[in-house]
C-alpha cells in the first residue's frame, strides 16, 4: 500500500463504470478484500476512534450530498477511499510490534525514494514522470522545489516530516537503530529538497515535541502554558491572531500571509458556510487570484476545507476525533509505565508528536492526492496500538 503511494501517481487513471480508478484505488480495494476475507479486523469491535472516524466521514458526505448539486461522485469516492484505506490498515497493523516491523521494512522503500528526490532536485527533471508524475517544476529563491510523486512540494514535505518523529521514537527503542537512522536522514533530506516553508515549520514542531519528552508527566502544565502564551500574544499583536502563520513565514519562508488571510476572510464570511458549507466557487472574491480547477480561493487549510464542504459540524467532529486520538495515546502511555516498557513509551510518544505535526500542518495545507493514504495509515496505527491491554481499559474507566 505504501509502496503504491510512493512510486505511483494520480497522473493516470482507468475509467471503470464512470469512476476514475487511480493506482492507489486498486491497491486499497485489494487490501480491503484481503483484510475482510482473512478476518484480520473484527468490524464488530470498533473502538472510539473507529466510530468517530465513521461518524465524521459519514456526516461530511451526507451534508455535502444534501447541500451540493454537483461533485457527488467525487465526495462518495473520497469517503470510500477513506474507509477502505483506514480499515485495511487497521487489519494489517494490529499492535506496536507490527508497526515497528513496518518502520523497519519501510526504510527499504524510503531510501531509494529519497535518492530519486535528490536526482529531481539536482537535475530539475522528475524521474517519476515515467509513472505519470508532473514534468513541471517550481523554484524558490533560486532553489528547486521537489514534489516526487505528489502534486505539490508541501505534500512531499508533509509526508517526510510526519514520519520523522516515528523514526526518532523507533531509534530510541534501541532496536535496529541503523534502520531508524536511515529513516531520519531520508526524512530530513526530503524536507530540505522540498524547499517549502510549511514542512520546515512542521519540522520545528516535530523537534519541539521530542524536546518535551522530559515534561511528559506534566503535559497539562504545558498545554495551559501554551494557551496562556497564545492569549498574551493575541493581546499584543496589532493584527488578529490568525496572522501568526504570516509571522512564522518570515522565519521558515513560504506563503504565510495567504494562510493567515484565508482564515481571516473565512471567519468573516462564516455566516455563509457554518451550517452546511458552501461551494468553493463562491469564494472567488476572497482573493485576487484563483485556483483554475475550482474557480475559487486556494483553500490551504484542512479545517476550513471540511468547514466549506459540510459546515461547522464537520469541523467539530474532526476536532473531536483528534482529541480522542490524543486521549487514547495518553491513556496508553500511562499504561506503559506499569509494565516498564520503554520501547512502547517512545513509540507512543512518537505517535503523539506525529499527530501534533499534522494538527499544525493542517493550518498550512489541505491534504489531497494519494497523500491522504498516509494520514489514514497513521491514524489507524494510533487506533490499533492504543487498545488491547487490560491496563488501558482500567485507566480509561478511572
Amino acid at each position: 500500500m505504501v509502496a503504491g503511494v510512493l512510486f505511483l501517481t494520480e497522473g493516470e487513471a482507468v475509467d471503470v463504470l464512470g469512476v476514475n480508478m487511480f493506482a492507489i484505488r486498486f491497491l486499497e480495494v485489494a487490501g480491503f478484500i484481503r483484510v475482510s476475507i482473512r478476518k484480520e479486523f473484527d468490524f464488530s469491535k470498533l473502538n472510539k476512534i473507529d466510530k468517530l472516524f465513521l461518524w465524521f466521514n459519514s456526516y461530511t458526505t451526507v451534508v455535502f450530498l444534501i447541500r451540493s448539486s454537483e461533485g457527488h461522485a467525487y465526495q462518495i469516492g473520497a469517503m470510500v477511499d477513506a474507509l477502505f484505506c483506514y480499515f485495511t490498515f487497521r487489519g494489517l497493523v494490529q499492535n506496536i510490534e507490527d508497526f515497528k516491523q513496518f518502520l523497519s521494512d519501510f526504510v527499504f522503500l524510503l531510501v531509494p525514494y529519497f535518492i530519486l528526490v535528490v536526482i529531481q532536485g539536482v537535475t530539475a527533471n522528475n524521474p517519476f514522470a515515467i509513472v505519470g508524475g508532473s514534468q513541471s517544476f517550481m523554484f524558490r529563491h533560486g532553489r528547486p522545489r521537489c514534489f516526487g510523486t505528489f502534486r505539490h512540494p508541501d505534500l512531499l514535505g508533509s509526508f517526510a516530516v510526519t514520519f520523522l518523529p516515528l523514526f526518532i521514537g523507533y531509534g530510541l527503542t534501541r532496536k535496529k537503530r541503523f534502520h531508524a537512522l536511515l529513516g531520519i536522514i531520508s526524512c530530513l533530506g526530503i524536507v530540505f529538497f522540498t524547499n517549502s516553508g510549511g514542512p520546515m515549520g512542521a519540522l520545528a514542531v516535530s523537534l519541539v515535541g521530542w524536546l518535551l519528552w522530559p515534561m511528559r508527566n506534566k503535559m497539562g502544565l504545558v498545554r495551559r502554558s501554551l494557551a496562556a502564551m497564545l492569549a498574551i500574544v493575541a493581546l499584543f499583536m496589532k493584527s488578529s491572531i490568525w496572522y501568526l502563520p504570516a509571522r512564522a513565514s518570515e522565519i521558515f519562508g513560504g506563503h504565510g500571509w495567504h494562510r493567515s488571510y484565508l482564515m481571516d476572510v473565512a471567519f468573516k464570511n462564516i455566516g455563509k458556510w457554518w451550517l452546511a458549507g458552501m461551494p468553493i466557487a463562491e469564494t472567488k472574491n476572497w482573493f485576487p487570484y484563483l485556483v483554475s480547477v475550482t474557480g475559487g480561493a486556494d483553500i490551504t487549510n484542512q479545517y476550513l476545507h471540511f468547514g466549506l464542504y459540510a459546515g461547522l459540524g464537520s469541523m467539530i467532529l474532526f476536532i473531536v476525533l483528534l482529541i480522542q486520538a490524543f486521549r487514547s495515546l495518553g491513556v496508553s502511555l500511562r499504561a506503559s509505565y506499569a509494565d516498564s516498557s520503554v520501547c512502547h513509551k517512545f513509540m507512543l510518544w512518537g505517535l503523539g508528536v506525529m499527530l501534533s505535526v499534522h494538527i499544525i500542518n493542517w493550518i498550512n495545507v489541505s491534504y489531497f492526492d494519494q497523500f491522504s493514504v498516509i494520514w489514514f495509515l497513521q491514524l489507524s496505527v494510533i487506533s490499533s496500538v492504543t487498545i488491547g491491554t487490560n491496563i488501558v481499559s482500567k485507566l480509561d474507566k478511572t
